[in-house]
């Protein structure tokens, strides 16, 4: 069947614990008539793709395809979101990548490494920071742009699609660079530093980009990883959408009762693993969204009372201008 090119394609990919979700829109004043973007990009860490029996895929090898980069988002420096960005983008360059700090604020930065690192979660925090810097470079020896992205700004993407950005404000952006200007001004090998360094991996979810998308009838809620705590400020009005993307991999933490009567989904996504780790798709989280009314997808395949998850690679939406919009697992 010929696909129909008035439409929108979401499509959220299985990189087990992580996000990489991809936006295929309608853009005539493109090459092939397609606009292409990318929110982040999972995880870079072999171990993640270790088993494949759910279908994960790394995010470059499911975009091998893809004809080019429009757009690169990074909605937060967190290993499971940004180092799979990076692999992607050394494949397809963006036109464009977006994010919270300042455009040239990377050159500021200085190579960490993980010598201190004192655990795992420490080493993924480093190899992101690490990350988001090269990441920035890469973008610009290519002839790419940076800029920043805060609370306020509304983003025509392509014809009839818009991004409204709903957080981080510009003080939270001004507070998170001057935590990292603070962390890169301590000298690596002190407790200081060390001290520093988990403040700040601790408070990054509440850092990320929180994006708005509409196309037509359709709205659509991706806050990176940001939990319930951190929506204050958005107007109630401002969160609601007919697919949101839970915050914070569905943990506990990820939605209460009150955000979810405010966003009122048809749809919801959680980008849990299918060993639900960290506690991730929460049963209580994934009650209150199913109580709501919203059907409920997965971009791996958790176990969860009463689905039965298909493997897959891929979660994909088809969204249509007049308020449409199905959901199949690509095999």
């Amino acid at each position: 069947m010929k696909q129909d090119t008035t439409e929108l394609r979401l499509t959220f990919i299985n990189v087990g614990y992580g996000e990489a979700i991809l936006i295929d829109a309608p853009d005539a004043a493109r090459p092939d008539g397609r606009f292409y973007a990318l929110i982040d990009g999972g995880s870079a860490a072999d171990s993640e793709f270790a088993d494949r029996t759910s279908g994960r895929i790394r995010a470059e090898e499911y975009l091998a395809p893809l004809p080019r980069l429009d757009l690169a988002v990074s909605t937060h420096i967190h290993e499971d979101h940004l180092c799979g960005l990076l692999r992607v983008c050394r494949d397809h360059p963006p036109s464009v990548l977006r994010q919270t700090l300042p455009p040239g604020f990377y050159r500021s930065l200085h190579p960490l490494g993980d010598a201190s690192a004192r655990n795992l979660s420490e080493r993924n925090f480093l190899a992101a920071l690490d990350d988001y810097r090269k990441l920035c470079a890469l973008v610009e020896q290519h002839g790419g742009c940076i800029e920043q992205s805060v609370a306020g700004d509304t983003l025509t993407l392509a014809p009839g699609l818009t991004a409204e950005v709903l957080a981080p404000s510009g003080a939270h952006a001004d507070a998170l660079t001057a935590s990292m200007q603070e962390l890169y001004r301590t000298p690596q090998g002190v407790p200081e530093f060390r001290e520093k360094l988990d403040a700040l991996d601790a408070s990054m979810n509440n850092f990320s980009l929180i994006l708005r998308l509409t196309f037509g009838k359709n709205r659509i809620l991706l806050p990176g990883d940001t939990n319930r705590a951190g929506y204050g400020g958005i107007p109630p009005e401002k969160l609601a959408a007919d697919i949101f993307k839970v915050g914070h991999h569905g943990q506990l933490d990820g939605a209460d009762a009150a955000l979810v009567n405010a966003v009122r989904p048809r749809f919801s996504v959680c980008c849990a693993s299918s060993d639900r780790r960290y506690n991730s798709a929460h049963p209580d989280t994934m009650r209150l969204l199913k109580d709501s009314g919203a059907e409920l997808y997965f971009s791996d395949c958790p176990p969860v009372d009463g689905q039965s998850i298909p493997p897959h690679r891929a979660l994909e939406f088809t969204i249509c201008a007049d308020g449409a919009a199905s959901a199949r697992y690509l095999p």
